[in-house]
């Protein structure tokens, strides 16, 4: 947790709105293992991080409330009377839906002033939108005395990214975000929202995350259209979800379904598989296993699911022929964002020198590296 980014935020607070603040850390995630299958009520394996977002909250006695976004020097205006969706809102609609959501369960808010920042690259896949929803959700909740759970908070962050936002996305980042232990990740359980921590011993192993810096447009319609191709098998296979069936299940219904959609629905079917053979690799300390699961999920979900592009598979590729590299894959949505790598510490700097050429040679644009260290879950900022 950057302690510049704290003083900023508090600074650029007292400067707009006088007072001392209420202040949270608000962490992205990483996801060891475990991608498109938290909505299928399926199973994933992430970690909340120390970049992330921090908000500084208080009381307002104006009719209106105010929000400033301190990277994107971007103001915003809330009458809570009147909470919608704004057309093309960006960070807004996060925000708004935090607010909408909570006014659907009948509680009541004031007026409030706020400014935040972040130091999540965006576009990264370490869920900066999971990251803002909870800091204010968890901001309200601790400055109006509104009793909700961190169980319950996280649910209000989903359903705002679902109805403000349009992505329908699972509850792994929002619980991830929210729930993160330190220097442990959370083998969760996406249907009963129930984790179990497991320490990182990782040896001489870091985590190291590298970014493409590109974001395909596909995105968002590519996300929802993989949602509804897992609802509409698991419906032909009579099933709540794909996290309900078996390879051999599926193989029942080959001819009743496109070659694309068999591909996806295995995929998941599989994945599920990994994560549970994953917290085994863990708990023994195997970490040849565990990045090989890594690679296998990423070839799953470039082949199978269709979620990768060219700069991601290039990076996992280039991987291979590095041998204190034990694994690499995609992470998050997909078409962009970053590949996290199981690099041996020692040679974390020829790992860094070597991916940074090739990747530049080949693509004519910088890649971004960087270390993370496994962090806790949202929280107040005691300062």
């Amino acid at each position: 947790m950057s302690k510049e980014l704290i003083h900023n935020v508090k600074e650029s607070f007292k400067t707009q709105f006088h007072g001392d603040p209420l202040m949270v850390f608000s962490p992205g995630r990483i996801n060891l293992i475990g991608e498109h299958t938290d909505y299928n009520d399926g199973f994933v394996f992430p970690a909340a991080i120390d970049l992330g977002i921090v908000l500084a909250i208080n009381k307002s006695s104006s009719k209106t409330s105010r929000i400033y976004a301190l990277n994107k020097k971007e103001s915003h205006e809330i009458d809570l009377n009147q909470i919608s969706p704004q057309k093309n809102g960006g960070w807004r609609n996060y925000v708004n839906g935090v607010i909408g959501e909570l006014q659907k369960l009948g509680i009541t808010i004031g007026n409030f002033n706020s400014v935040f920042a972040g130091n999540i690259p965006g576009g990264a896949g370490m869920s900066s939108s999971a990251a803002l929803e909870n800091s204010f959700v968890y901001g309200l909740n601790k400055l109006y005395n509104l009793g909700l759970k961190k169980k319950e908070m996280i649910l209000i962050s989903q359903k705002a990214e679902h109805n403000f936002v349009g992505v329908h996305c699972g509850i792994m980042d929002q619980y991830a975000s929210m729930l993160g232990k330190k220097k442990s990740a959370l083998f969760l359980d996406c249907r009963t929202t129930k984790s179990v921590p497991y320490k990182l011993k990782l040896k001489s192993l870091k985590l190291v995350l590298v970014n493409t810096n590109v974001k395909h447009d596909l995105s968002e319609s590519a996300y929802n259209n993989r949602r509804a191709v897992c609802e509409k098998i698991a419906n032909l296979l009579n099933v709540k979800s794909l996290r309900d069936t078996t390879e051999k299940s599926l193989n029942l219904i080959k001819d009743q379904i496109s070659k694309s959609d068999y591909s996806k629905a295995l995929y998941v079917i599989r994945e599920n598989k990994r994560v549970k053979e994953f917290a085994k690799a863990i708990k023994k300390q195997n970490v040849k296993l565990m990045g090989d699961l890594m690679y296998k999920t990423h070839e799953g979900l470039s082949k199978n699911y269709e979620v990768s592009c060219e700069e991601l598979d290039f990076l996992v590729e280039t991987t291979k022929s590095m041998d204190f590299v034990y694994g690499s894959r995609m992470m998050g949505g997909g078409f962009g964002g970053c590949t996290i790598n199981l690099v041996e510490q020692q040679n974390i700097d020829d790992f860094k020198t070597t991916t940074k050429h090739k990747f530049l040679e080949t693509f004519g644009k910088p890649c971004t590296i960087y270390d993370v260290n496994i962090s806790k879950g949202t929280h107040l900022i005691k300062i």
